[in-house]
């Protein structure tokens, strides 16, 4: 039995529609959010081994605003992309497909994996009024106090990836090793937040298509951060960070906004990765202001 959302009172109040749409040869899943005639539009873009319901609870605290989001490629519904490596401009070329195709001129924003995945598409052309980047990844993963981690990590997908197919299926689906994964990025003491955030990894961690392109996708995700991307992106941007983030410290995001032409960075104390499950209304409430349009000059 799942485990009740906090937020499910206010997203049960904004509509939602399923829809699919072809791109780049594949079928791409995404829900509609909110109302059709709303002033503004994003398309949001999630994170690594999750999918579009990771960042429903933001939604629930921003009714007032259209929100399509996808699957990535290879996992929740969306199909892997037939015939392609899952790397980073693949999945930049798929988002500007898919953005062009059903919101073009939309506002992008993405969390975590897809805060490269966002950077990467802006930063080769994908045309958008604002770019919004929650738990941006904006340093390498393999340098800094985390390295030995994230070389165990590309063990387990590497081992994951050659063992016996249902071996290695069974290690990456794992709920053990899931768990404790959840476990290392919540950092609520709410004993009743952390089993939400338990079971929403317990139920999408696992939903990719195969373990192949779980690989890839793991790759690009060490392989890349928004650093590389952001002296390029020239539209107004805003960095949505957490000081407890143990992916990107906050030292390294404070350095991160500086790379960017026109960018701006809202800190959330008490969090660390999960700033979409643990404190979604401090992050509708940035994202709120920042897509509020200018006030007119004084005559």
């Amino acid at each position: 039995m799942s485990v009740p959302s906090p937020y499910a009172a206010r997203l049960d109040r904004v509509p939602v529609e399923r829809r699919e749409v072809e791109v780049l040869g594949g079928t791409t899943a995404y829900w509609v959010y909110g109302p059709e005639d709303a002033e503004v539009t994003v398309v949001a873009v999630h994170g690594f081994r999750g999918e579009h319901h990771g960042l429903e609870p933001v939604v629930a605290y921003l009714p007032e605003v259209r929100m399509i989001m996808p699957d990535l490629p290879g996992f929740g519904e969306t199909a892997p992309l037939p015939g392609r490596e899952h790397d980073v401009e693949v999945y930049a070329q798929w988002l500007t497909a898919f953005a062009a195709a059903v919101a073009p001129g939309a506002v992008i924003l993405g969390h975590s994996f897809g805060s490269i995945v966002a950077s990467a598409a802006v930063a080769q052309g994908l045309e958008t009024p604002r770019l919004i980047l929650v738990n941006p990844i904006g340093a390498p993963a393999l340098e800094g106090p985390k390295a030995l981690l994230t070389r165990l990590a590309i063990l387990y997908y590497a081992l994951g990836a050659r063992l016996p197919q249902g071996v290695g299926t069974e290690l990456l689906r794992n709920p053990i090793i899931v768990r404790i994964m959840s476990g290392a990025m919540a950092k609520t003491t709410d004993p009743r937040l952390r089993r939400f955030v338990h079971d929403q990894h317990d139920t999408y961690f696992s939903r990719f298509a195969d373990r192949e392109v779980l690989r890839e996708a793991f790759v690009t995700s060490v392989s890349h951060d928004v650093r590389e991307f952001a002296p390029r992106i020239a539209v107004p941007t805003l960095l949505v960070a957490a000081q407890r983030d143990d992916i990107t410290p906050i030292e390294a995001e404070r350095e991160l906004v500086t790379l960017f032409p026109d960018a701006e960075l809202v800190e959330i104390a008490h969090v660390g990765h999960l700033i979409h499950y643990e404190t979604p209304a401090e992050a509708a409430g940035a994202i709120r202001r920042f897509l509020r349009p200018p006030a007119a000059p004084a005559p």
